[in-house]
């Protein structure tokens, strides 16, 4: 009888409205974040794509020999790699560089100062000023695209374009647990990042 009567008098109070509110908003939050990076499409499927740079970020598999793709094939000009572990050598972040031909490692910028994404932007922005690219190539995963592009935009002056290039470094649909676990970084990096 007396727990009946604490939490009708906890129903009553102000906070725990404000409580109720507060979960319900970051519930509707997390949802939607969860929904945009579940619906994330694969664009350069379907066309090919070409911009002055490129900018690779590292931890998943394939990315970084994406990018040696698109400098390979001439789609890009230049190529940042970005997240790079900071006593990286080019023959140890692409083992295959001599099966590439061509490739000039004067093209190839090694940013070993990021470690997040948010890292990501703020260090590959002075790259990308620097070597004068009007545009550029965002590759990461088809997972980690929408929390990258929307930290990119946010930190990038507008007259560098960006275009998404995601790849898929295993599976296409991921689970429900990465998902969940990308649209909660992407719940936090929301309130501060973009």
């Amino acid at each position: 009888m007396k727990f009946l009567l604490t939490a009708k008098a906890l129903v009553r109070t102000r906070i725990f409205w404000i409580v109720i509110i507060l979960g319900a908003l970051i519930t509707q939050r997390f949802v939607r974040e969860y929904h945009f990076i579940e619906n994330e499409p694969m664009i350069f499927w379907t066309r090919t794509q070409n911009a002055d740079c490129a900018v690779v970020l590292t931890g998943g598999a394939g990315r970084v020999r994406e990018g040696f793709d698109l400098l390979a094939n001439q789609n890009v000009k230049k190529l940042v790699i970005s997240g790079v572990y900071s006593n990286a050598r080019m023959r140890e972040i692409m083992p295959v560089w001599p099966f590439y031909g061509s490739l000039n490692e004067n093209d190839v910028v090694l940013d070993r100062r990021s470690e997040t994404t948010f890292g990501n932007a703020q260090q590959s922005l002075p790259i990308v000023e620097a070597l004068k690219c009007r545009d550029i190539l965002l590759v990461t995963s088809r997972l980690h695209m929408y929390r990258s592009y929307k930290t990119f935009r946010a930190a990038f002056p507008e007259n560098i374009y960006i275009q998404k290039h995601p790849i898929v470094g295993g599976r296409y649909e991921a689970s429900v647990l990465e998902t969940g676990f990308e649209a909660l970084k992407s719940f936090f990096y929301s309130l501060w990042a973009y």
